[in-house]
């Protein structure tokens, strides 16, 4: 895999922290470029906004079709069956933004990951195995896909983590955001979970409580 090609949109001049936001499975990095305006948490502190554009892989559970995808879906039975290989492939790809922030001077701790869909199941494999200290996680209708296989990082056991989901998801059931929530938990973490009367998208009210999450890990 090559290095990812990205969208990035900053608030402000010279922005002291980031968000690397990854998007779903045949999406690309304009997906939630306009929800950018909606929060307020990065109206009066500059943020730069990190939307990368997954890779074009063939996707087994669409007839080997090629489309923008973080990983392989091998099947779609209710623990999902992905290549774990590949997801850990592009988990070290947006890994590499992260230090590519840094060395434009942002503090690893004012960098938060998340991602909705098969972008969040990434986030989730980056942000708690990443060897610095973070600013947060937001995990948006997904599941954590690589919950027994991931070397959680000492830097990060306290990560403050937003996990959300529609409870008329057809497409991720939101019985696997909660089984991702109660694995943060047994891990240790403590982190928010919020259900939305919505199916596998994004919702105002969502949107909010996310800007409520990242505002907190900001401040």
């Amino acid at each position: 895999m090559a290095e990812l090609n990205t969208l990035q949109i900053d608030t402000g001049a010279n922005p002291e922290y980031t968000v690397i936001w990854l998007h779903g499975l045949g999406a690309s990095g304009h997906d939630f470029e306009p929800l950018v305006p909606e929060f307020a948490f990065s109206k009066n502190t500059p943020v730069r906004f990190i939307f990368p554009h997954a890779p074009e892989l063939p996707v087994t559970v669409n007839g080997g079709m090629v489309m923008p995808a973080w990983y392989d879906i091998l099947a779609m039975d209710i623990d999902r069956k992905v290549d774990v290989e590949q997801l850990k492939k592009s988990a070290n790809l947006v890994a590499a933004l992260v230090e590519a922030e840094i060395d434009r001077g942002v503090p690893s701790k004012n960098i938060i990951i998340g991602g909705f869909s098969q972008g969040g199941a990434v986030a989730y494999e980056l942000a708690l195995s990443y060897p610095k200290p973070l600013g947060g996680l937001f995990a948006l209708s997904t599941y954590f896909a690589t919950a027994d296989t991931i070397n959680l990082s000492e830097a990060n056991r306290s990560l403050p983590i937003f996990v959300a989901h529609g409870s008329f998801d057809p497409v991720v059931a939101e019985a696997l955001g909660q089984t991702a929530v109660k694995h943060l938990q047994t891990m240790g973490y403590q982190p928010e979970y919020q259900s939305y009367g919505m199916d596998h998208s994004l919702c105002l009210e969502e949107v909010r409580d996310m800007d409520a999450f990242l505002a907190k890990v900001i401040a």
